[in-house]
């Protein structure tokens, strides 16, 4: 399986914010089963940026290493869960 060049993000915990290291990412929403359509979204020179689909804010950290988010438990990596299947 190749690796992800575009890092995937969700908020199962209904966070009012997240903050990520890459300004162009994909939300799913919730986890799946329960996620909504995988949708990319590109801040462009904007710091933050809301996901049309679930509402949530993503705002852009210059500290965080790109496809890391805060908190890290945001980060979605569909191989963990094939492996646990």
């Amino acid at each position: 399986m190749a690796d992800k060049a575009v890092p995937h993000f969700h908020n199962q915990d209904g966070l009012r914010v997240i903050h990520v290291g890459s300004k162009e990412f994909m939300c799913i929403g919730a986890l799946p089963p329960f996620d909504h359509p995988h949708v990319f979204l590109d801040m462009g020179a904007d710091d933050e940026i809301i996901c049309q689909y679930c509402s949530t804010l993503y705002r852009y950290r210059g500290d965080l290493k790109a496809g890391t988010a805060d908190p890290a438990s945001c980060v979605w990596d569909d191989r963990a869960r094939l492996a646990a299947e």
